[in-house]
């Protein structure tokens, strides 16, 4: 990669399977037009349905003719329109095939109220214009629907109905001529959240605004109640999930080609999806959130069919247009990728691996931990390593109940690097290390004071899984148990043992060095200043204290354009960014997982 920009895998021209490169979905021009026009077109519709009428129009004469009652129902008609429109954008950007359904149904909708209320031939056009190339482009728009939670209709509920009681004020207050004296701000509210449940509020109006008012506010309310129950009870696309049979194949592969990628194993986390390559030796495990399709780690299987698997990845982003992207893959992954998909990867940062036949406290360079951990056996701890196989029922219950509670945040964090779940019978090779100590007043948990959960690493390696102590215990937990496990690795065939994963830690590192430049210092200034929220600076410091090796990993992305749109997914990914509210804590199951931090919570991602 000589010549290449630093932390930049390069894209690679060259052709895959019958001389074909495989691009990525490509945005459609077509649609992402048609979506903003749409977007357009609503907001036109909305200021139809809320505003007057225009008395001046040259349709007015013709639109006289009408029945009279077909102006407080085309407000209505023209306000329901342009709010559904708005809501249809986002999926016509996308190339939803359900989104061009419902966006040729509501556009003539929309021309009538426009004709009948407003009298406005332009916003006649305007909609007819947007119309055909929906009509001409159809076959474009055939992107299947995504995965969905009975959480979207809450949001739904939350979201439009706060929109409608903005918007039903707005709608109240642009007649002041025509109101009966000067309501107040209050009964302006009542008058609306009475309107939104089809009754009559305390705000008076003059001739047939109070027919337009209550239609439109009637509207609103029909809205929000359609679009709710619609989300809650419409047949459910499920979401991503392991199957048994899924899991034996992926355990299968890991058996073969495990060692591979210290993340193989984090691909059996059951609220993944998975793909498989043609001949079933790859696969590609990936969740979608926020439409983005979110891969992790390297393919799991054979290199030889990991271009297999990526292609079928490729084709389910494709046919539901979802946004691909790979978090944390290898720099092997990484040319993979980019030379089968045409996709690009940046350095995400970097991965600390320990060789336990390298690993001694003795020396300067550990002096720190070797004293941390001699202070912290002296106050009386005690370290017990294990695989899972090796514990009781009991032991294991009282340790995945600890790990539970200890996690610090309502939200299960992880995703590309936690396992999710302790103690699985069919995760007997995982290894855990705990820390006890002998009090006087056994808490709820007895001796148990902190844990540490690895996952396998091919044969002879395990990558941590989570970190967890009692919020009473000395510091120094983590740093005990990393020793423990390490000292005893060699006991248990462990020859390699892959710890946190440390985001830009070559900005960190080489930005704090003499000679740095004023960019990449100002690039670690900020990245300092942001590990007051995530970590960044102290994952690296922690983990730099057990003299690792560092293996970048990187993110896979189709354009720079897409990347705040992935980190947010990520974010989501990782529990970092909560859209919806977690469960409550007695309707959970009681399995433990998410991602360890220096502090006790979990893995950093």
């Amino acid at each position: 990669m000589s010549g290449a920009v630093p932390g930049v895998v390069p894209k690679a021209a060259g052709a895959t399977r019958a001389g074909r490169v495989l691009r990525g979905p490509r945005p459609e021009a077509v649609p992402v037009l048609v979506g903003r026009a749409c977007t357009l077109v609503g907001l036109l519709n909305v200021a139809a349905g809320v505003f007057p009428r225009f008395r001046h129009s040259r349709m007015h004469a013709v639109a006289e003719v009408l029945p009279g009652a077909f102006g407080p129902f085309a407000a209505a008609l023209s306000l329901s329109a342009g709010v559904l429109l708005l809501l249809l954008a986002h999926g016509l950007k996308r190339r939803k095939r359900r989104a061009w359904r419902a966006a040729v149904a509501l556009l003539p909708l929309g021309a009538f109220a426009q004709f009948t209320y407003r009298h406005s031939l332009a916003g006649v056009l305007i909609s007819l214009v947007l119309l055909a190339p929906l009509l001409r482009h159809r076959d474009q728009f055939a992107a299947l629907p995504d995965p969905r939670s009975r959480w979207k209709a809450l949001a739904n509920f939350v979201l439009m109905g706060a929109g409608s009681l903005a918007l039903g004020l707005v709608i109240v207050s642009v007649h002041p001529h025509r109101m009966v004296g000067d309501p107040s701000l209050a009964d302006r509210i009542a008058h609306v959240l009475y309107g939104l449940f089809g009754f009559e509020g305390p705000v008076d109006y003059r001739g047939n605004t109070s027919w337009t008012v209550a239609f439109s506010l009637g509207a609103l309310g029909l809205l929000t109640a359609v679009t709710t129950i619609y989300l809650a009870f419409r047949p459910e696309h499920p979401a991503a999930r392991l199957t048994e049979e899924d899991e034996t194949r992926l355990r299968a592969l890991l058996a073969k080609h495990g060692s591979r990628d210290s993340l193989g194993h984090f691909a059996l986390r059951r609220d993944k999806a998975v793909v498989f390559s043609p001949s079933g030796k790859a696969a590609v495990t990936y969740r979608v959130v926020s439409g983005v399709m979110l891969a992790s780690g390297d393919p799991i299987g054979d290199v030889e069919a990991w271009p297999g698997a990526i292609e079928r990845f490729m084709d389910e982003a494709r046919a539901h247009s979802w946004t691909p992207a790979v978090m944390g893959c290898s720099e092997t992954g990484g040319e993979v990728w980019t030379r089968e998909t045409g996709l690009d990867a940046l350095e995400l940062g970097d991965e600390a691996v320990v060789d336990v036949a390298d690993f001694s406290l003795a020396g300067r360079a550990m002096r720190n931990v070797r004293q941390m951990v001699k202070r912290i056996e002296r106050a009386g701890y005690e370290t017990r390593v294990r695989r899972v196989a090796d514990l009781g029922d009991t032991e294991l219950d009282r340790i995945r109940r600890a790990a539970d509670d200890w996690r610090g945040t309502d939200t299960e964090r992880g995703f590309s690097m936690a396992l999710g779940r302790i103690g699985d019978p069919s995760d007997g090779d995982c290894l855990i290390a705990t820390a006890h100590k002998q009090d006087t007043e056994p808490g709820e948990y007895g001796d148990l004071k902190a844990i540490l959960h690895f996952v396998p690493w091919g044969t002879d390696g395990v990558s941590l899984d989570l970190m967890r102590r009692d919020r009473a215990a000395d510091p120094g937990m983590n740093e005990l148990l990393i020793v423990a496990a390490l000292q005893a690795a060699p006991k248990l065939g462990i020859a390699r043992v892959s710890l946190n994963f440390a985001m830009f830690r070559a900005a960190l590192a080489r930005g704090e060095k003499i000679g740095a430049g004023p960019v990449l210092r100002a690039w670690r200034g900020l990245l300092v200043f942001l590990s007051r929220w995530f970590q960044i600076e102290s994952l690296y410091k922690f983990n730099a204290k057990f003299r690792p090796r560092w293996e970048p990993r990187f993110v896979v992305y189709r354009a720079s354009a897409d990347l705040p749109r992935i980190g947010f997914a990520a974010m989501q990914a990782e529990g970092f960014v909560t859209l919806t509210p977690p469960l409550p804590r007695f309707l959970r199951r009681r399995v433990s997982g998410g991602r360890p931090c220096v502090h006790g919570e979990a893995r950093a991602a």
